[in-house]
């Protein structure tokens, strides 16, 4: 039977008892000494193979311990052709360990292109094959309808862009249309689509929406309106948000709150005592501290 990316995730989710995902997005800067080579300049090879050791490390310490990576595309482009390699390799490497991957990519085009992006990370035997992939909706309904018949046939998921975490979002998402803001709007189209593509055995849809948890309010409105659709949830933790703040959209179900990931990144990967590390063994009890506490708080707001 054809794998379903929602009833997979959500039968991890509550195995787990906890949301998180660990969003992998090496900041250069922020990458602790004893994974520093060089300068660290981006276009150095010795940069990306500092990143690919320490994302290594990291992958190896969640595995069995969160359900899902979200590797950030951004970072990886930021070293050229090297860190493509890179992504791959470790995209490959989080599958075949059992870790489900989040490409937080928000592709958006029209057509072939739109197209061409979907068989790039979402089709069997694809360079960079990933479970899921974030999306732009603001090109219309039509380009992402690539996206879903390739999450449809191959059993991937989708996150499309409603109300973002950062300050900014809303100059356009808060925008009133016909009495209601944009992110409403965005969020009342995509329902279709979410029913086209829940999970038979739970009931939750592999197209979810990108909703920031520093907008708790706006996040339980964008619930009424998308009841089956799983959220991405950035902005806690390293953003300010509460567990209880992203967590405030999930509802009810046989193992306690759910409907959705919390991704969090620089809180997991580079807690502050990390730069202080001497060795590998330090550095992995500080991670492992920093992984625990986040799991912790986003499983007691879920109990």
């Amino acid at each position: 039977m054809q794998q379903h990316f929602a009833d997979t995730l959500v039968t991890r989710l509550r195995e787990l008892g906890h949301p998180l995902c660990v969003g992998l997005d090496p900041h250069l800067d922020l990458i602790a000494p004893l994974f520093r080579r060089a300068d660290m300049r981006p276009s150095a090879p010795e940069t990306a193979a500092a990143v690919e050791d320490l994302l290594t490390a990291v992958l190896d310490r969640l595995v069995g311990r969160v359900a899902v990576v979200k590797p950030q595309i951004a970072f990886f482009e930021l070293l050229g052709a090297a860190g493509i390699g890179v992504l791959e390799r470790l995209v490959a490497r989080a599958r075949a360990a059992g870790l489900l991957v989040l490409l937080d990519a928000k592709r958006g085009d029209v057509g072939s292109t739109a197209a061409g992006y979907a068989g790039a990370y979402l089709a069997p035997g694809a360079a960079c094959e990933v479970d899921a992939i974030t999306l732009s909706p603001y090109l219309g309904l039509d380009s992402l309808e690539p996206f879903v018949r390739c999450a449809e046939a191959n059993g991937r998921g989708l996150f499309t862009l409603v109300k973002t975490s950062n300050p900014g979002s809303g100059d356009l998402q808060d925008r009133e249309v016909e009495g209601e803001p944009v992110y409403a709007v965005v969020a009342r189209a995509l329902a279709s689509l979410t029913d086209r593509l829940a999970g038979p055995a739970t009931g939750w849809s592999s197209l979810g929406a990108v909703v920031g948890a520093t907008y708790p309010e706006q996040a339980e409105r964008i619930r009424s309106l998308l009841p089956s659709g799983l959220f991405l949830i950035p902005g806690y933790g390293a953003q300010g948000a509460s567990a209880a703040d992203a967590v405030r959209s999930f509802v009810a179900g046989p193992s306690g709150l759910e409907g959705g990931l919390v991704s969090s990144s620089r809180g997991v990967l580079f807690p502050q005592a990390a730069q202080g590390a001497s060795g590998a063994k330090s550095w992995e009890r500080v991670l492992d501290d920093a992984l625990d506490r986040a799991t912790d708080e986003l499983g007691d707001a879920v109990a």
